[in-house]
């Protein structure tokens, strides 16, 4: 490679501090090491400001009166697939979300409810019988019967709908405890509501969703459980993030509780994320990159044929 463009100073970090030994096919000695060594750099995936931005919601849409049947007026969102793995294990945790707010809320007088966006695969009556299956494993797990709400959203929407669920006035925060993000740009694109984000604090959302203006959850590094291993890309004795349970259910407990004091974060990180990670910002920083590392750009030509001079054959004669 000329050049490698990658998404997140995450994922640049984990490309130049990865080393594979080359094995021989036949006697399996070390004959090399595989690594990095041509030029990387970080493109980030801009948030389409035409698609996502603060906006009303219109009572007669769709997405409006799926959410006005919600009892709740306080809601968290979360949106990303929910991938393989045991409970707790898959990529976006959302088995271990879901447990944490049940646990969260549980026997409380008073309680939010929590809406997934999610699937496992394809829209299919198939995957959302699955996804509900999961969650009523964890709701049947939890030790009580006054829990709160979860709501599930399946099925392809577009972004037209995506931001006015992101938009609707039950929705208070995003927050997703994910293992690892190559950028994670749902969450870029939810910032434009100018509500609050709360995430993991660790891979590539990192460089989009500022400390100060975020509710980041520690929690340590741990090896990928063999139930969430694919091959050839989430291999053994690779880690990722899991966020501390206790310290993310203390959060949403005090977003509940004290939301006011966290509106003014989410409209900093909107403004932030607006002037800096834009899709025009994207097209500024790919131009800059291309000028500099790829000064001459291929170009088309008009082929040019050499004119040839006109065969003449010589005349035959007729034979009698």
């Amino acid at each position: 490679m000329n050049l490698n463009l990658v998404s997140s100073e995450h994922s640049k970090k984990v490309f130049q501090e990865s080393k594979f030994q080359k094995h021989d096919e036949q006697t399996k000695q070390i004959v090399g090491t595989v690594e990095l060594t041509a030029p990387i750099e970080v493109l980030f995936e801009g948030v389409d400001i035409k698609k996502y931005f603060q906006s009303p919601l219109t009572p007669a849409s769709e997405i409006g009166q799926a959410l006005d049947t919600v009892e709740e007026d306080f809601a968290f969102l979360f949106v990303g697939h929910w991938l393989q793995g045991d409970f707790g294990q898959d990529r976006k945790d959302v088995g271990g979300l879901v447990r944490v707010f049940l646990e969260t809320f549980k026997n409380k007088k008073k309680k939010p409810a929590l809406i997934l966006k999610t699937m496992s695969g394809p829209a299919s009556i198939t995957d959302r019988g699955q996804i509900l299956k999961k969650i009523d494993i964890i709701k049947n797990s939890i030790k009580s019967k006054d829990i709160p709400n979860v709501y599930l959203f399946h099925g392809e929407i577009s972004d037209s709908e995506i931001n006015q669920l992101h938009n609707h006035s039950k929705i208070k925060a995003m927050v997703s405890l994910t293992k690892g993000e190559g950028f994670g740009r749902p969450l870029l694109e939810f910032t434009q509501t100018k509500k609050p984000v709360i995430a993991s604090n660790w891979s590539g959302h990192l460089d989009f969703l500022k400390p100060e203006f975020t509710s980041l959850i520690p929690g340590t590094l741990n090896n990928i459980h063999p139930s969430a291993q694919v091959k050839d890309m989430l291999i053994e004795g690779s880690q990722w993030f899991t966020a501390d349970y206790g310290f993310a259910g203390g959060v949403l407990k005090d977003y509940f509780e004290n939301y006011k004091k966290y509106q003014d974060n989410g409209k900093r990180l909107a403004h932030y994320c607006k002037t800096n990670f834009s899709f025009g910002k994207m097209q500024e920083k790919l131009d800059v990159l291309l000028t500099e590392k790829i000064p001459e750009i291929p170009k088309q030509v008009q082929l040019k044929l050499p004119q040839l001079k006109k065969i003449e054959l010589p005349k035959l004669k007729k034979i009698e």
